[in-house]
């Protein structure tokens, strides 16, 4: 069976090869991958990246479409005197925050280009989430922290990079709205860093993922308090094949959109109704069934990680302290439970579901 499954696989590493670049000519040209064949550097560095966005933002709350594209600049800063400007286009994504948000999450689709140089080289689309609504910029930033804490365990999670965003509506001149946002790493950015492609529209059990990823993503959601996320329905998550790892014919899995999680506690969230729990500060472990020896192995790497998570939260510097302390205080529940009696494991094993 798994041979199988390798078979009708491998023939899709063909399909994601990135394109050629097109000259930057003032007639928008829709980009059909997410990045171009060159290096990506955006996510290179944890330092916020200072951006204006200048578009119809009237037009874009009203009509909220995830399908059509409406003209904007952005502009970003080189130094302090200097800045580059470009043409792009902007469209609103996501479910529940493109319903539900003043601002809905939104991918920005630059024009192909062959250009050696600037902050955005390489990438084509770009998913960017800003903020929810005016005070709930304390949830972007946790969520940021949260996709950092996730690379703390491992490189096969996604990048992001924070931006400090001028906002400008065309449709009505004034004063800019500025928020903090972050963009996250295009999944063919993923795929060239880690020698992969994402599997789309196949739907594949537990038993076809790697062991060790799929228990790191399912303790590190239950770490976080985050139960918005499913296999079966391939949500919140990515799938990828590595055809040249040693265990090709399983899969990798990457969590991300994290905005449901108790550590966020975002004021519109709420759990599934099918789930035991009434809070999302509430955890439940919604990974697979293992052994005792196979859970204590996968729980190592977190005692491991303990002191990096800890110090990555309150080296954010664009946090309160207030923000930190209660982020702080919701892992500490979590490390609790790794006393003598190993309650964290005798947890597990309760909730734990059958592949």
């Amino acid at each position: 069976m798994k041979k199988f499954i390798l078979a009708l696989l491998f023939p899709a590493i063909f399909l994601v090869q990135p394109l050629s670049g097109q000259s930057d000519s003032l007639i928008f040209q829709a980009a059909v991958s997410d990045t171009q064949d060159v290096s990506v550097r955006l996510f290179d560095s944890d330092k916020p990246l200072d951006i204006s966005l200048r578009f119809d933002i009237s037009q874009y709350k009203r009509k909220r479409s995830d399908t059509t594209y409406l003209n904007a600049v952005l502009t970003y800063y080189t130094d302090e005197n200097d800045s580059v400007s470009k043409k792009i286009k902007i469209r609103a994504r996501g479910e529940i925050r493109r319903k539900i948000c003043d601002f809905p999450p939104f991918f920005l689709n630059f024009r192909m280009k062959d250009s050696k140089d600037g902050k955005f080289v390489g990438i084509n689309k770009l998913k960017v989430v800003p903020y929810c609504k005016l005070g709930y910029e304390d949830y972007v930033l946790r969520e940021y922290l949260i996709y950092k804490l996730y690379n703390v365990l491992t490189e096969n999670s996604l990048r992001v990079r924070l931006f400090r965003i001028n906002l400008y509506n065309t449709a009505k001149p004034g004063k800019p709205l500025k928020q903090y946002g972050f963009a996250i790493e295009p999944v063919r950015v993923f795929e060239k860093r880690t020698g992969s492609f994402e599997l789309k529209n196949v739907k594949l059990s537990r038993s076809f993922i790697k062991p060790e990823m799929l228990d790191r993503c399912a303790i590190f959601n239950y770490m976080i308090g985050n139960t918005d996320w499913s296999i079966p329905n391939m949500h919140n998550v990515h799938l990828f094949q590595q055809p040249f790892s040693e265990q090709p014919e399983l899969a990798m899995i990457v969590p991300y959109d994290f905005d449901y999680s108790g550590l966020i506690n975002a004021e519109y969230a709420v759990p599934f109704e099918t789930l035991p729990i009434k809070s999302v500060k509430e955890r439940l472990y919604l990974g697979s069934c293992r052994s005792r020896e196979e859970f204590r192995n996968a729980l190592d790497e977190f005692i491991a990680r303990k002191d990096e998570f800890y110090r990555t939260v309150n080296d954010f510097a664009y946090l309160s302290d207030r923000s930190k302390r209660e982020i702080i205080r919701y892992l500490d529940g979590f490390y609790r439970l790794f006393d003598k009696r190993e309650t964290i494991i005798a947890t597990l094993l309760l909730e734990c579901r059958e592949p």
